[in-house]
């Protein structure tokens, strides 16, 4: 697995304290991008929370799922969460060591209450220490949060340097893009009152054993979800159930409790599962096996595979402007482009980092994390091989069939009437387009666009 180190530099820790006015929540803020270009401590928020103890709790839920690896787990992993100031809210957001598990605390704004919300997107430092004390946060005293340092302006570091040095590989970045296309799919399954949200979420296992091993499904079932063998129509895959371990939290402040998936269709699918809180909400996302990362469903092939993705990706970067909601017809419209490949370049922009999608408002957001969507290409095993095929003139096009040769094999690639491709390889026939094409349907994809080969060129 290929690695790199992503350095977090803060000017001191964040820590909670007390004081006459109450507690005072600091949150140090590392590097980031906002709309005056890149800062080194980036200030997007000082006032209240209107709800101190759902919020400290919330974000102890997103630093729970950035801590943890809910497979191979004596590995440990440690990412301190990512804030992105929207202009109304606040968005925190972690990815676990295992890359199976997304999490994310919306603090809407009608959970905080004081001046306007800055734009932009950094690192927050959480620290034990911290996160001892936020666990002791028991009443509804006022809480003032600070989302960056006290000074409204850092130009120099003085002084002893925080600095945290994290493990960053590859899959990690990949699974922030492809966990955005999953949820771009989904829809919402089933929404839980209060009481039965509570109800259902507190019987599930904390720990992975037997019964939670293999796919699971839930089925709506009046006001609340029961358990079903099979997955029937309107059933939504829980896959990995140990996993929504970090959502108790904040279970005893839930007003309702939303699940947003995909169809069922026969084989495990991701899910997600949305906390209603007050002012707030908390969202984690499940890839289809606790074994099974986020990183390896191929979501954003196709769209990485399109000539035209980076060029358009370019062109609406230059369109975003922090939005809380993107509109792709708002878009196109602005841009120029079909919708279509407007959402082929918010795919790619996902693959860097600098968009995620809302389920709740159904819309994509902007954000930017410092990843470089080349690199998240350059390491996409499929693609990669795919490129080569398509260079190496191994693909010959004949109307809707296409033969590549790979190695010493010969591989059939057909095109059905919707325009979609299945393949005569061992991976089409493991997951038949469940994730994501193979290498020789992209190469097929690749040359039918440039036209790399011709039926009878070799």
């Amino acid at each position: 697995m290929t690695r790199s180190v992503q350095a977090l530099a803060y000017s001191r820790p964040s820590v909670l304290k007390s004081s006459q006015a109450g507690q005072l929540l600091g949150l140090e803020t590392a590097g980031g991008l906002t709309p005056r270009g890149a800062e080194p401590h980036p200030r997007f928020f000082e006032g209240f929370l209107t709800s101190p103890r759902i919020a400290a709790r919330g974000l102890l839920a997103v630093a729970d799922v950035a801590a943890a690896r809910y497979y191979q787990r004596t590995l440990v992993s440690s990412l301190d969460p990512v804030v992105t100031g929207n202009g109304d809210r606040l968005r925190f957001e972690s990815f676990s060591g295992c890359c199976g598990v997304y999490a994310r605390l919306d603090v809407l704004r009608d959970g905080l209450d004081g001046a306007e919300t800055g734009h932009g997107t950094t690192n927050v430092d959480v620290n034990n220490p911290l996160r001892e004390a936020l666990s002791r946060i028991a009443g509804d005293d006022p809480l003032h949060l600070r989302v960056g340092p006290q000074e409204l302006a850092v130009t120099t570091l003085e002084g002893r340097v925080v600095e945290k040095k994290v493990p960053l590989p590859d899959r990690w970045l990949r699974g922030f893009a492809e966990a955005q296309v999953a949820s771009a799919a989904f829809d919402l399954r089933a929404e839980l009152p209060a009481a039965e949200a509570v109800r259902f979420l507190r019987s599930l296992p904390r720990s992975p054993g037997r019964a939670s091993r293999g796919a699971q499904w839930v089925i709506p079932a009046g006001k609340t979800l029961r358990p079903t063998t099979r997955p029937v129509a309107g059933a939504v895959c829980l896959p990995g159930p140990e996993r929504l371990v970090a959502l108790q939290r904040v279970l005893r402040h839930a007003t309702a409790l939303r699940v947003y998936g995909p169809a069922a269709e026969g084989a495990a699918t991701a899910s997600a599962w949305e906390v209603v809180l007050p002012g707030m909400r908390l969202t984690l996302t499940l890839s289809p096996d606790a074994s099974r990362g986020f990183s390896g469903e191929g979501g954003v092939l196709e769209a990485l595979a399109t000539d035209d993705a980076a060029a358009d990706a370019e062109l609406i970067s230059v369109l975003l402007a922090w939005e809380p909601r993107i509109d792709p017809a708002d878009l196109a419209e602005q841009s120029g482009l079909p919708v279509d490949r407007v959402r082929a370049a918010l795919v790619r922009l996902g693959t860097a980092g600098r968009v995620g999608y809302d389920l709740a408002d159904a819309a994509y957001f902007h954000r930017e994390l410092p990843y470089d969507a080349d690199r998240a290409e350059r390491h996409n095993p499929r693609l990669v091989a795919a490129r080569r095929l398509a260079e190496a003139g191994a693909v010959v096009l004949d109307g809707d069939l296409a033969s590549v040769t790979s190695g010493d094999h010969r591989y059939q690639v057909r095109r059905s009437g919707s325009g979609a491709l299945s393949c005569t390889c061992q991976w089409w026939a493991d997951y038949r387009g469940r994730r994501g094409p193979c290498k020789h349907a992209l190469a097929v994809r690749m040359a039918g666009r440039g036209t790399t080969v011709v039926a009878g060129a070799r």
